[in-house]
């Protein structure tokens, strides 16, 4: 279930799901570059990673293809890796501050996935005009997708 919420400064993109997949396989497929190009992005979106260097000041760059035909460059550089725990990082162009929390639960994991941008005008140009709360909902669909097809 997902519950969308922005702050009170419309600022704040907020997505909550529960997955059901243990943390060790969760944290595996938003950490390797292998796992990650397979449900990155929005429906109809694939990926080019051409480096996700997972540390602290490690760039993130990957290209995503939509269904467009149009090539979309991604640039980022993580801020904070806390093993299965936490994942912030800084995206460029447009300018937002990503935080994944993951809380696990057993057999299933947490994921509370967090987009700051810099101003309410910015968060209204990505979220409303280019849906990205949707584009998000996406993401995350795909991603349980995904896990189920690895979890046994």
């Amino acid at each position: 279930m997902d519950n969308v919420a922005n702050d009170a400064e419309n600022r704040v993109l907020a997505t909550c799901r529960i997955v059901k997949a243990p943390i060790d396989l969760v944290w595996a497929v938003w950490t390797q570059p292998g796992h990650i190009v397979n449900w990155w992005g929005p429906n109809g979106f694939t990926n080019t990673i051409h480096k996700m260097d997972l540390q602290k000041g490690g760039e993130w760059n990957l290209t995503m293809h939509g269904p467009d035909g149009k090539n979309y460059p991604n640039r980022s550089v993580f801020i904070e890796i806390i093993p299965f725990e936490k994942i912030i990082f800084e995206h460029f162009n447009p300018h937002f501050i990503t935080t994944v929390c993951f809380e696990p639960k057993g057999n299933v994991t947490r994921i509370d996935w967090s987009l700051l941008f810099d101003s309410p005008e910015m968060f209204d140009i990505v979220v409303r005009a280019h849906k990205a709360d949707e584009g998000q909902k996406q993401n995350l669909d795909k991603l349980e997708k995904y896990l189920s097809s690895r979890a046994s």
